[in-house]
């Protein structure tokens, strides 16, 4: 599959678009570090990892509808102090002048963070990111105790970079996100990348959290079947999930070294049925965000 043959494939699903919950659009100072960052992946992870569309910010927008995506998120994430409050003020101005796009925010262990995601909140946040592996912190520091508690309350969703793929870090895995779900059951948490590479133990968090998701980020491509190969042995339990309303188009659009429809058609053959791809390309999302999104 090739992107254009995108709005062929969600059209014969009878679907008016996709709702895509793990893409990024970064301020440009931080865009061009990340992708620097990337263009020396090579010695990190072994591999190169060319980002397919580094195209300009409008460009990529463009695309996104071309594509059909009619929902999107920006997930700007902070991996160090001092940047979450600009980022979230970035984040939801161009969410407040970009059709489509989820109001998404961040938030990092450090003094002023339960205030600053207080007014994130105010503001219309819909969406939030932490990535334990790039931010190296614990998600368990009291710092952040009272932060995941008012998502909870609130039922806003964080996306969490919680799985040790590509590279495993201090705080990652199943465990230390898990230990913050039994103090607060209720968060809403969508685990990235569907955890990979440690895919049995999330699974298992979104079978026994009622609002634990896991989205499909760069999951099941090749990209990845080569680093953290999903174990077919699971493919029941994930078909469940997706159909019980618990697994979430991702697709880490722009940043993916390979084409955006190469996502899609790594889930098609899952061979999990049409209405499992109905279900994660976009119910599940609709009904999380509690939207109908434009067709």
């Amino acid at each position: 599959m090739n992107d254009d043959e995108v709005p062929a494939f969600w059209a014969g699903l009878g679907l008016p678009g996709l709702f895509d919950v793990h893409t990024h659009f970064l301020p440009p100072r931080m865009e061009r570090r990340v992708w620097a960052h990337f263009a020396m992946a090579g010695p990190l992870l072994g591999r190169p990892w060319p980002i397919t569309y580094k195209l300009r910010l409008p460009e990529r927008v463009a695309l996104m509808d071309r594509l059909g995506v009619r929902v999107f998120s920006a997930l700007a994430y902070a991996h160090k102090p001092d940047m979450a409050a600009d980022l979230n003020r970035w984040s939801l101005d161009f969410a407040a002048r970009t059709p489509g796009c989820l109001r998404s925010a961040t938030f990092f262990p450090e003094p002023g963070v339960l205030g600053y995601t207080r007014a994130a909140l105010a503001a219309g946040a819909q969406i939030f990111k932490v990535h334990l592996q790039v931010g190296g912190f614990d998600p368990r520091t009291p710092e952040l105790d009272d932060v995941w508690g008012r998502l909870a309350e609130t039922g806003v969703p964080v996306v969490v970079h919680a799985g040790s793929g590509p590279v495993a870090a201090g705080f990652t895995g199943p465990g230390p996100i898990g230990q913050v779900l039994a103090r607060h059951p209720d968060l809403a948490v969508i685990v990235a990348h569907v955890g990979a590479p440690e895919y049995d133990g999330f699974l298992s968090l979104a079978e026994t959290y009622p609002r634990v998701r896991l989205d499909t980020t760069m999951a099941f491509t090749d990209f990845f079947e080569e680093m953290a190969p999903f174990p077919p042995g699971l493919r029941p339990r994930l078909r469940s999930l997706g159909l019980s309303g618990k697994v979430l188009l991702g697709s880490d659009f722009p940043n993916i070294p390979y084409a955006y429809a190469h996502q899609l058609e790594s889930l098609a053959r899952l061979d999990l049925g049409e209405d499992w791809l109905r279900a994660v390309c976009w119910e599940n999302a609709c009904d999380l965000f509690g939207m109908t999104p434009r067709g």
